[in-house]
């Protein structure tokens, strides 16, 4: 078969461009030029950065190293701040770069949820969030971003990572590089060559004692103290299982290569190269002490051999320590507004949800009263619900955007239409009770409407908490599930409070409900705690919860006040007065458990 080229002349060539970062390690001097640069360039406020030198010291004196890692945005290829960005202010640009928006932004923080980078912050004089942007306004006018100018090193490179003639290119090429968290699946597009695993993974050198800007004002996560829930040991045994060569591991290399050296002492190349005397004074590269010769060339350790755990545990403790680093920018970004307003939406959901279902199910008569009073109450918590949103959001006078302006791959898109809807559905709830129009109020068909609309409103924010990507403890696929359990427990325990007024056939339910409701969110609660978790950062929160910071809320309110509590009384009465006070308990420890749940994971350490 023979082939016309001629009808393929005028077949445009479709040129794919794809910025990206390296930081050369090597050649990196820590004069912080890159940082400056950029807060020129883009006339960035005090006290916060676009990108910023991480700088850490290991070993003991005289032994010491410092590193220096450059820090920012990573420009993923799969970039999850874009995904869960409601308004767009988010958006990946054809040429690969992450770019941002600033008049789009209603500072709702879901993208520094979702960046695992800690790369965006809220900007302290625009309330919205900023971010490196590649200095995209000087890569469209054919120059390169501010910081690679201006590094007197040529320690940073950039450039498109699909032309094979560009520096990027060929250097990835001739050197191995590393990613930060490349398990998360972002695709990050910073890259670094001979980085250092206490720079680039934040569990290895824990926030201790006070080092430059730790004391800035605004950053909250320290205070100048010393982080007490650091887990070090668990740490270790961590480090302990990864691939990582430490310097005792070299130690016993060479001792395998001299175990074969000449009896007179040489060494294994035939005594002449001087090699000898050259290992002997050489320090380990990541900080350790050289262990001695004695005269026929056997090497000796100083103590008796220690395990690699123990040495991982002393490469942690004693040889990682952070000297200048900036404040965290995720640390606590979402707080009581926001494990209040899920609180609140359990309850609107729950309220009308369990007597709609009961309802349908044939278990109590079809009551019109009672449909309007479930939606009046339902309306309330609901309305409560939209409040603390708002409240949430560093420009609240742009909260309606999210509904014009919709990102529809973020769940805080879908979320605020789908509480729209049961809004409106409420709404119309409420005006058929009022016109006296009973039997399509209690129809079956129109109750199950809102049933689904009141478990779609429970159930959203858990793929919310899904496109945090940032957040660990938070990935857990259980979550939809019991987010739903939340909502039966929280409605059971508002209807069971109608029994007092007069609606008796809600409260044997309503007791079943709240009882069966509590033993499935005692055992939600134990798979998504402790049970082992696939990432150090979901370890480390959940021991935050157990035994740290978070302890006492979460055993005393959580489980003894929230659980323990309500199935005892349970158990022991029937009565409504004995069902209202499980229902107020599991209230509370509902409250506990949703306080510890969203922000134990926010005070994990992402850069």
């Amino acid at each position: 078969m023979v082939f016309d080229t001629r009808s393929y002349q005028h077949v445009p060539v479709v040129t794919i461009t794809n910025y990206g970062f390296i930081i050369d390690n090597r050649k990196c001097i820590g004069c912080h030029a890159c940082t400056v640069a950029c807060k020129a360039e883009h006339d960035d406020p005090i006290g916060v950065n676009k990108t910023w030198v991480k700088q850490i010291e290991k070993g003991e004196f005289p032994n010491t190293n410092r590193n220096f890692s450059v820090m920012r945005c990573n420009h993923c290829d799969d970039s999850p701040c874009t995904d869960v960005c409601p308004v767009t202010a988010l958006w990946e640009r054809e040429d690969g770069i992450v770019d941002f928006d600033p008049d789009r932004c209603i500072g709702c923080v879901a993208c520094m949820q979702g960046c695992p980078y800690d790369a965006l912050y809220i900007d302290p004089e625009t309330s919205t969030a900023a971010k490196c942007n590649y200095c995209s306004h000087r890569v469209d006018a054919g120059r390169e971003p501010a910081c690679v100018t201006v590094c007197p090193e040529d320690a940073i490179i950039s450039g498109d990572m699909e032309d094979n003639d560009t520096e990027i290119t060929a250097t990835m090429s001739r050197q191995e590089v590393q990613a930060r968290k490349p398990e998360k699946g972002t695709e990050p597009k910073l890259f670094y060559v001979d980085g250092d695993e206490g720079s680039t993974t934040p569990g290895t050198s824990g926030r201790e004692d006070h080092y430059m800007w730790s004391d800035a004002p605004h950053n909250t996560e320290v205070e100048g103290g010393e982080r007490e829930d650091f887990d070090l040991q668990r740490a270790a045994e961590s480090l302990a299982e990864s691939d990582i060569r430490f310097s005792g591991d070299e130690d016993e290399a060479r001792a395998a290569v001299e175990s074969a050296a000449r009896s007179d002492g040489g060494c294994a190349c035939g005594g002449n190269c001087g090699c000898q005397s050259e290992r002997d004074s050489q320090v380990a590269s990541d900080g350790g002490v050289p262990s001695s010769s004695t005269a026929n060339g056997t090497r000796t350790t100083e103590g008796p051999e220690k395990s690699r755990t123990e040495r991982a545990y002393e490469l942690i403790h004693e040889e990682v320590t952070r000297v200048y680093d900036i404040g965290e920018n995720h640390y606590k970004s979402w707080g009581w507004e926001v494990y209040s307003y899920t609180w609140t939406k359990s309850i609107s959901a729950g309220v009308f949800m369990i007597p709609a279902l009961l309802m349908i199910a044939g278990f109590i008569d079809p009551n019109a009263t009672l449909v309007g009073v479930s939606a009046v109450m339902s309306t309330v918590f609901l309305g409560l619900t939209g409040v603390l949103l708002i409240l949430d959001l560093e420009q609240p006078k742009r909260f309606h955007w999210v509904l014009l302006r919709p990102n529809w791959t973020s769940w805080l898109v879908k979320g605020a239409y789908i509480i729209t809807a049961f809004g409106g559905y409420l709404a119309l709830v409420l005006l058929g009770w009022f016109l006296g129009l009973e039997s399509l109020v209690t129809n079956p068909a129109i109750l199950a409407v809102g049933a689904v609309l009141a478990a779609s409103t429970a159930i959203y924010t858990a793929f919310l908490f899904s496109q945090s990507k940032g957040r660990d403890l938070w990935q857990s696929p259980a979550m939809p599930l019991h987010m739903f359990t939340q909502a039966i427990i929280a409605g059971s325990a508002t209807t069971a409070m109608l029994g007092i007024a007069g609606y008796d056939g809600l409260v044997d339910p309503s007791r079943l409900l709240l009882g069966a409701g509590l033993i499935l969110h005692l055992a939600l609660v134990t798979s998504e705690i402790f049970t082992p978790h696939q990432t150090e950062d979901a370890e480390e929160a959940a021991a935050r919860i157990t035994r740290g910071e978070f302890a006492r809320a979460f055993w005393i309110g959580g489980m003894a006040v929230g659980i323990a509590a309500p199935l005892v009384i349970l158990a022991a009465s029937g009565s409504v007065a004995a069902i209202v006070s499980a229902g107020l308990l599991a209230l509370a420890g509902l409250f506990a458990f949703e306080y510890c749940w969203i922000t134990a994971p926010q005070t994990i350490s992402l850069a």
